[in-house]
This record gives structure tokens, sequence and C-alpha cells, in this order.
């Protein structure tokens, strides 16, 4: 069987991740796996069973009553089940972002989303997006990519985004989380967040989505073809 490819895209808290990763995994025929959803939906569990993101004790006790699923539907969209159900929705909020990046610090936690997040590469040519992709989960990716933007720059596109599904939103607030989400995320003791010696790093502060598509699909082309 013929080596599989795997993508990784790590980077702060929106830099358009997602966004670019579904876009990619469609045009090259790659599945996409949203590795940031899986962790909202593990805080999502939690925030449901009243578990405080730090309360290390509690998510050990319930983590065995947690199962989720990854599913696509027609178009390639990713879709998160939590015990049976359809969360994707519901996990996409500001307070359920914040506390997965707290739940995500839990070595149990990331213990035991890891062999998951692998044997899908194992079977597939994935691109995967998320925190610690290149330094962790893929640390042997065919292509490694960091994607970032100023936090000013995230902070508008996340308000645009939240209003354009009818979200309440003050830039100021959302800025504010995003430096919050930054520090949590490369400061926490396990798997912080942080560029890798062979990443590419792609700052999207200045350039729309089909040029950054245009620009990462470059990337991957020179690399698979060597």
């Amino acid at each position: 069987m013929a080596k599989k490819i795997s993508i990784a895209i790590d980077g702060p808290a929106g830099a358009g991740k997602s966004t670019i990763a579904r876009r990619l995994a469609k045009e090259l025929g790659y599945y996409y796996v949203d590795t940031g959803a899986i962790y909202r939906t593990v805080a999502y569990f939690f925030d449901l069973w009243g578990v405080a993101p730090k309360d290390i004790d509690g998510i050990t006790r319930y983590i065995d009553e947690l199962t989720i699923g990854i599913e696509y539907d027609e178009d390639g969209v990713q879709h998160m089940i939590m015990n049976g159900m359809d969360v994707t929705d519901d996990i996409r909020t500001p307070d359920i972002s914040q506390k997965a990046s707290l739940v995500s610090a839990h070595a149990v936690v990331r213990d035991m989303l890891l062999d998951m997040q692998r044997d899908v590469a194992k079977e597939h040519d994935v691109i995967m997006d998320g925190r610690d992709i290149g330094t962790v989960v893929l640390p042997k990716a065919t292509v490694k990519i960091f994607l970032t933007a100023s936090p000013e720059v995230r902070a508008r596109r996340r308000c645009d985004e939240l209003l354009a599904k009818g979200q309440k939103a003050k830039y100021e607030q959302v800025l504010a989380d995003i430096q919050k989400r930054d520090y949590q995320d490369t400061h926490r003791e396990v798997a912080p967040l942080k560029m890798c010696r062979d990443s590419v790093k792609v700052d999207t502060s200045d350039m729309d989505i089909e040029q950054v598509i245009a620009h990462i699909k470059d990337i991957i082309e020179k690399k698979v073809s060597k």
C-alpha cells in the first residue's frame, strides 16, 4: 500500500485553519480532520456535565463516559458526534473555545484522542489542523504549515464569522478572548502551540482566502513531488 500523504496545519486561534484546511482537502481529494472541533466536543461534554475545564479529577472520573465520532456529509463537512448526538453547531461558541483550550491541556484528554487522530492519517491522505499536529500528532507529516495572522486581523475575521451566524460579537471582547487563548495555548505544559523547525510559516494578515489557498497548494505540490 502506498504511503499516505499527511498535511499538518498548525496555528493560533482565528488564523483560518479550519476554513483553509477544508478547502484544500476538497480540492486535493484528501480527508479533512478538524482536531479543534474534537477538543471542543470534549469541552462541550464536560460543560454539560458541570465539570470545570481545570478540574482534572472530574475529567479523569467521567472521561470514560464520553464517546466521540467523526462523520462527513456529501460536501465533505466534518460533523462531530458526541455520544450519538451531532453537536457540530453547539461547539462553535467563544465560551466552548476558551474551555477547549483549557481541557486540551490535560494529558489524559490528549492521550485519549491521539490514537484516534493518527489512525485516520494511517488510512487516508489527510489534511489535519490544530495546535500540535506537526509537533505531536503527526511529527513525520509530509508537509507542515504554520498558519498565522496578527491578533487584530484574527479578531476581525472571527467577529465577521460570528455575526454572519447571527451571534453577538464585539470586536474588543473577541480580541481579548483571542489574546487570552494565545497565551493559554503557548504556555500550557502539555503540547504547547509552537512552530516546528520544518514548518513553513504562512502569515495571512495581508492575504485573502484565494491567495492563501494558492500559496499553500504550491507549497504542498513542491513538497509532494520531490
